[in-house]
């Protein structure tokens, strides 16, 4: 009988959101999740955020953060660096049904990013510190993510979802930032609570996925398949809408790092 628990396999953050991941081997935490995570984003002239739904090519952006600014690099670009002092322009923004104050003023990167996608587009920046919350946690500080400082996938769940397509697909196409691997398929789907190292998660709500989860990280391109969505669709449909991984909220700061045991405490 095995009783081995499970382990963190795979720390993803992404600072600019809808750019291409950074895989951690280990990295702090806080209640707004990991160091700079949706620090940054893109928005249309109104300030409303746009992602690789509209624009895959996103992904094929690396976005390298640091506490002075990030970063930027794509085929066929030279790299630029986007200081955080760039931002000097306070500016009402939207994410989903969240309007919030962020900052814009980055001109040279909205050009960049402008001209490698095809579409006038704007870098925005959180600040130092950002304004918005999770609706269902006030008390709790969120980026530019979708709504919810984390998001946690089981290995075997995604190994499950490859078998039923039939072909392998890359955990970063998901945009995870914590992967387990060890525990039954689905298993974190009945998680509550879990306990990584010193640092405690409250499992909030299954994470609702859309057609950005059809984009290749690595071509930047819509699968004419429409998979893994059109898979999904047939065994993880609910009134929600179709469901893959768990969001999570942290109940205290800590360390994380590959490896660690994965504790079901409820």
């Amino acid at each position: 009988m095995n009783n081995a628990l499970p382990v963190l396999s795979a720390l993803y953050r992404y600072p600019v959101k809808s750019m291409r991941g950074q895989r951690l081997d280990a990295s702090p935490l806080s209640g707004a999740g990991l160091p700079f995570d949706r620090m940054w984003m893109v928005g249309d002239s109104n300030g409303r955020f746009v992602t690789g739904r509209e624009y895959p090519e996103l992904v094929l952006i690396d976005a390298k953060p640091s506490e002075l600014g990030v970063t930027l690099s794509a085929p066929g670009k030279a790299p630029l660096f986007v200081p955080n002092g760039a931002f000097d322009d306070p500016a009402p923004v939207t994410v989903w049904g969240d309007s919030f104050s962020a900052w814009r003023g980055a001109a040279n990167a909205d050009e960049w990013i402008s001209a490698f996608v095809g579409a006038r587009l704007r870098l925005l920046w959180t600040g130092a510190e950002t304004a918005r919350r999770v609706k269902v946690a006030p008390e709790m500080p969120l980026s530019f993510a979708d709504g919810f400082p984390l998001l946690l996938i089981g290995q075997a769940s995604l190994d499950d979802l490859c078998a039923r397509i039939g072909r392998p697909l890359a955990m970063e196409r998901f945009r995870p930032n914590l992967v387990v691997s060890g525990a039954p398929a689905y298993a974190e789907d009945e998680w509550k609570r879990i306990r990584i190292g010193n640092c405690i998660f409250r499992i909030v709500k299954p994470c609702e996925r859309c057609v950005f989860t059809t984009v290749d990280p690595d071509t930047g391109r819509k699968a004419l398949d429409q998979e893994p969505l059109r898979t999904l669709a047939k065994y993880r449909k609910t009134p929600d809408g179709v469901i893959f991984g768990q969001n999570l909220i942290a109940e205290s700061d800590g360390e994380l790092q590959c490896g660690m045991a994965v504790e079901i405490l409820e």
